[in-house]
């Protein structure tokens, strides 16, 4: 069994894994932090993005980097890529993506690289995942591309990347890693035909996969949809636990039990934020957010368009109701807001007890149906959607949380002159510093609030030892402490014996080698079989067929009759004889009679406690009988060690 990492974030996570002559990916997973190295769009002309300055570097570094430096433009003291936007995709070279049996789709941030997969290479297999996690997928896919395509730069910068030039940029261009294999945003059309090709799955529902293994999604409790795999063969269990969380929010709870006693576990996806307790995080948002709008300020939060977004509308809606603020209005601005509020309140099977149980009242599952019908929470697919309906002080809920393209961008430019406006960060992905500093500086207040559900290193270690995998597989990083808490030896993964690290591009062999495999009997062999019982309970036969292997699947069938009629030849044209097996334990005493039949006489038999020793005088022989085997010393002539032979043999059984 070998795995292969084609990731180098263990929150975007895509692996290959062999086992029993099938090819799996796991997730897919889109690495997009690579947009804090790209000047923001601006989505209205004439802003201080517009506006930035081409670089001037100084004369010997001008030699050194030629046309390069008009690629690259300088806002707010911080070199920028002025060109189209490109994201790290998996390492998609050092595999042969035309043997990829399937792809298994643990949830909706980790099918976003598909189309690359699906659409640009000769991927001809299956692709699997819940209906939540494919409808969220697009949603997330959809919205990148509007973004991209809504103001789109036409430029496309390659000079920069090359590594001589690479190397003489400042920090923290020149510290960006395989920027030649970053590729350009995908199109609609693109995923339109990708998620087409997708099969749709249920929890607990087992998907035969080429006769070899079976592949079964069970809840991970991340977010709507979000799985976590098994992967088994008759006698091999693998489990891939992916972006997995024990709290209780909106999703279906984690499904533990099938993940138990497997002999390779893969853990991936853990907390980017393990410093940061969610729920804690959570109540300061609110906090800050009501301080904020108290003192008549605004705030603004990029978000995805789904996942904590939709607790954060729950909880912040609450709270402001709580501080006398309920007149406050939110806005929610996505090119996909209409489907993202839509989808929460029709995948009621996905949701947790608390949230079903609502649907059958019949109320929505999650509030912000009711804040939309009080006017308290609107949603624009767009900025200039909104017009004049915009009133202050307010909430505004954006894309996109890197803060280089969508109406968030518009939002920074206008609020964060003022000191009284306040932005706050809540998704993990992106640094906050960075992803402000084109903007640098800012007056508004600024908040770092990080909500990741995903398992912290506590949780993690928890669950490990209650799961009691045979051989664990984590993250190289996670086995060492954070950069950012150096000496805290409890934020990684501890277990005994230490588990198998890997890293990106990395081959892992797995030790679980197969030593059985099931096989069928066809019916009509069956029927002549005749079993012999060697002890209480255990019978076994002599059989003689044809191995027939279709689809990974062993039948014996029975041999054609004109190869069951012929006689069995060795390799050298001699006939093979029928052979007879002997088996058993012999019975002393009957040994004894039976040798005394053959006319050996004088015999001697003593315990031992483990067995018997059988002493010949006349015969000069000494046979020693234990529980496991049986050993005769003959220093007679050869009669009797015939005579001994046949005794025995007579004594045990035969099939």
């Amino acid at each position: 069994m070998k795995l292969v990492c084609l990731s180098s974030n263990p929150s975007k996570p895509c692996f290959v894994l062999y086992f029993k002559g099938v090819t799996l990916m796991l997730d897919c997973g889109l690495d997009i932090t690579q947009l804090q190295h790209f000047l923001p769009i601006p989505v209205v002309p004439g802003t201080q993005i517009s506006k930035a300055r081409s670089w001037t570097p100084g004369f010997e570094k001008k030699n050194k980097i030629g046309d390069a430096y008009q690629e690259v433009k300088e806002c707010s003291g911080r070199l920028f890529i002025d060109g189209c936007f490109e994201m790290a995709i998996p390492e998609l070279e050092i595999i042969d993506l035309s043997q990829i049996d399937a792809i298994l789709i643990s949830n909706s941030t980790c099918i976003l690289a598909l189309p690359y997969i699906t659409e640009y290479t000769g991927f001809k297999g299956h692709v699997y995942t819940t209906e939540p996690a494919l409808q969220v997928g697009r949603m997330y896919m959809e919205e990148l591309v509007k973004y991209v395509e809504r103001n789109p730069r036409t430029n496309i910068a390659t000079k920069w990347k090359q590594e001589e030039v690479l190397m003489h940029l400042p920090a923290p261009l020149k510290d960006a890693v395989n920027t030649l294999k970053w590729k350009q945003c995908y199109t609609k059309h693109d995923i339109d035909s990708c998620l087409s090709k997708v099969t749709l799955i249920g929890f607990n529902q087992k998907m035969d996969i080429y006769g070899s293994v079976e592949a079964t999604p069970v809840s991970s409790g991340y977010s709507l949809g979000s799985s976590n795999w098994v992967i088994k063969s008759t006698h091999e269990k693998v489990c891939y636990v992916s972006g997995t969380s024990t709290l209780t929010t909106h999703p279906k709870p984690m499904d533990q039990a099938p993940l138990r006693n497997s002999d390779v576990l893969i853990l991936s996806c853990l907390t980017q934020t393990p410093l940061a307790n969610p729920d804690t995080m959570i109540g300061e948002f609110c906090v800050n957010t009501a301080v904020t709008l108290k003192n008549g300020g605004n705030v603004l939060v990029p978000c995805y368009p789904s996942g904590v977004t939709y607790d954060l509308f729950e909880c912040l809606s609450a709270h402001l109701e709580q501080c006398g603020l309920a007149g406050i209005p939110m806005y929610f601005l996505s090119p996909v807001s209409d489907s993202a509020l839509a989808y929460s309140n029709i995948f009621a099977e996905w949701l947790s007890q608390s949230k079903q149980s609502k649907v059958y009242l019949p109320e929505c599952p999650f509030p912000h149906a009711e804040l939309q019908s009080q006017g308290r929470l609107k949603n624009f697919k767009s900025l200039h959607d909104m017009n004049l309906e915009v009133k202050t002080p307010c909430v505004v809920f954006a894309g996109h949380p890197s803060l280089r393209m969508g109406d968030v961008v518009h939002f920074v430019e206008l609020w964060g002159k003022h000191s009284a406006n306040t932005i706050i960060f809540t998704e993990p992905d992106f640094p906050y510093l960075e992803a402000l500093g084109p903007f640098q500086p800012v007056a508004m207040r600024v908040c770092y609030c990080p909500i990741d559900t995903s398992l912290n290193f506590s949780q993690a270690n928890k669950l490990i030892k209650d799961l009691r995998p045979l051989h664990l597989v984590v993250a190289e990083s996670y086995t060492v402490p954070p950069i950012m808490a150096s000496r805290r030896t409890d934020l990684v993964i501890d277990w005994e014996p230490s588990p198998f690290t890997y890293k990106h591009g990395q081959v892992l062999s797995l030790p679980v080698k197969r030593k059985f495999e099931s096989v069928e009997i066809d019916s009509e062999l069956a029927a002549k079989m005749e079993p012999v019982e060697v002890k209480a309970g255990s019978a076994i036969t002599m059989i003689t067929g044809s191995l027939n292997v279709r689809d990974n699947v062993y039948i014996l069938k029975p041999l054609p009759k004109e190869v069951a009629s012929g006689q069995k030849r060795s390799h050298d044209g001699f006939e093979v004889h029928k052979k007879s097996y002997i088996f058993g334990s012999p019975n002393i005493q009957t040994f004894v009679d039976v040798m005394t039949q053959q006319g050996i006489s004088s015999i001697k038999v003593e315990d031992t406690g483990s067995g018997s020793i059988i002493h010949l005088p006349n015969d000069e022989t000494l046979i020693q009988v234990d529980g496991d085997s049986t050993h005769i010393i003959c220093e007679g002539d050869e009669s009797i060690r015939v005579k001994i032979r046949d005794s025995l043999i007579k004594c045990l059984k035969r099939l």
